[in-house]
């Protein structure tokens, strides 16, 4: 009898822990499921890459949603925390803030929406939070948070269309982002949020797809033929709770080698790529404000670095 994946309590990540990761990407100075089922054995259960390594780095560059939200503004970043430090340290405070990540494409922190990819353990979903101040010392008082992100009553919000997120309206941390974005920083933000929640979308729409629904169901059909029923790899990937069920799962191998052999990545990520597109053909505004206000930043993270483009 096929193996069947029961739809227990599995469901997509939960979408304020993606914005999260997004809008880390861009604002680095931020402070501090599953279901299950009986494993067959199919023929052949070594878990092999659904596409080669340098196809799939292709693959992930294709949607022009994601390439905006997880470009990565390093120097940006940089400029930022150089100035915090040197904010706080007027202040009278030592400030240690976690270095932004060094992914020259951001590759460590894009999404992976169309289930596993390869065996490989899979990548955190957020950023490796700050370590917690020590008791005691200057770092945990009150008038070091207030130094650093301002009163609680000061801070300001961005919204999106659904989503909303709230910053620091003074302190250290708004003034090293109001230094490199200027009045232009809540917009920024704003077109984070926007971007983040077009990617969501886009990725609900793809479901209604043809070409999408179609490779779909030749995955599915060679699920079944593997003894493996499933709905879709997003539930496979779900009922895998550890990177080790990931290695060595049968269910994990079969997914993989169905992917390979229907081509379902190249279907998924060209059918996102154009759902993606379609919104940022209807919202022109938010792609030319991405690029003016990261042209901005970047000059005026050249300025406090000391450093050209």
């Amino acid at each position: 009898m096929p193996e069947t994946l029961e739809k227990r309590c599995c469901g997509r990540r939960v979408a304020t822990r993606g914005l999260v990761r997004a809008l880390a990407v861009g604002m680095a100075l931020t402070a501090a499921a599953g279901c299950s089922g009986s494993t067959g054995t199919p023929p052949d259960t070594a878990a092999k890459p659904a596409v080669e390594p340098a196809r799939l780095t292709a693959l992930h560059r294709l949607p022009p949603i994601t390439g905006l939200l997880f470009t990565p503004h390093l120097r940006s970043a940089e400029a930022q925390q150089k100035t915090a430090i040197a904010c706080m340290a007027g202040r009278g405070f030592r400030y240690v803030p976690v270095p932004p990540s060094k992914s020259p494409d951001g590759a460590d922190e894009r999404p992976q929406p169309f289930g596993l990819e390869s065996s490989a353990p899979p990548r955190p979903t957020a950023p490796s939070p700050e370590t917690p101040p020590a008791s005691g010392s200057p770092e945990s008082t009150a008038a070091y948070r207030l130094a650093l992100f301002g009163a609680e009553n000061k801070r300001v919000t961005a919204k999106g269309l659904r989503l909303s997120v709230s910053r620091p309206g003074e302190g250290c941390l708004a003034e090293a982002e109001t230094r490199v974005l200027g009045d232009g920083r809540m917009r920024w933000l704003q077109v984070r949020i926007l971007l983040f929640e077009a990617q969501e979308q886009a990725r609900k729409d793809v479901e209604k797809d043809p070409e999408f629904r179609a490779a779909t169901t030749r995955w599915r059909e060679c699920m079944d033929r593997n003894k493996v029923k499933a709905q879709d790899p997003v539930q496979v990937q779900n009922s895998l709770r550890s990177a080790e069920a990931r290695r060595t799962s049968p269910v994990a191998a079969a997914d993989l080698r169905c992917k390979a052999e229907t081509g379902y990545l190249t279907t998924a990520y060209n059918r996102l790529a154009a759902a993606q597109q379609r919104w940022l053909d209807q919202h022109p505004d938010v792609g030319d404000d991405w690029k003016k206000l990261s042209a901005r930043q970047n000059k005026a993270a050249g300025e406090v670095l000391g450093t050209t483009s």
